[in-house]
């Protein structure tokens, strides 16, 4: 049985077609009344690219690049969140920007998103996942899959498609 969800972590790409994940973490926050973290994960600079970078620039300048980087996507994913809530939320939603905890996280997503989940204790993780072939799963693997699995959570994946 489900619980009464209270923190609600919604898991973004911040690909086309993810809007159907975003509006059903939308749906329980507005039927739980709850509090719901938007966290976007970046995977982590490989060691060959720092390497290449670091033949043209020096270690704290590096650090500093993709500090910043970080930085300024998260305040695209506030900006970009905040005019959906405008566009797309209707009248008798009752999410608000006030409600909402954006996070812009590096490393391996599956793993940033138990490790965010336990940050927060999270109720649940509402996430979108895409079609992929056989072979695809196989070779890469799919967060959704890796998150469902490792998982100590409730974990709510929506099937996406374009919109």
């Amino acid at each position: 049985m489900l619980s009464n969800f209270r923190k609600i972590l919604y898991v973004s790409d911040l690909e086309q077609g993810s809007r159907p994940a975003f509006r059903a973490a939308v749906s329980l926050c507005n039927h739980y009344d709850a509090q719901l973290t938007y966290l976007h994960v970046i995977e982590a600079v490989s060691a060959t690219a720092k390497s290449v970078l670091s033949n043209m620039m020096e270690k704290d300048d590096i650090e500093g690049f993709l500090k910043e980087g970080v930085e300024k996507l998260r305040d695209k994913v506030a900006v970009r969140l905040e005019r959906f809530c405008q566009q797309e939320l209707e009248a008798d939603d009752r999410l608000n920007i006030a409600q909402v905890d954006v996070r812009v996280e590096e490393g391996t997503p599956w793993k940033v998103i138990l490790k965010v989940a336990d940050e927060i204790d999270a109720d649940v993780i509402v996430m979108g996942t895409r079609k992929h072939s056989a072979l695809n799963q196989i070779l890469l693997g799919s967060t959704a899959a890796k998150t469902l699995t490792h998982s100590k959570r409730p974990v709510f994946v929506v099937p996406l498609g374009s919109e």
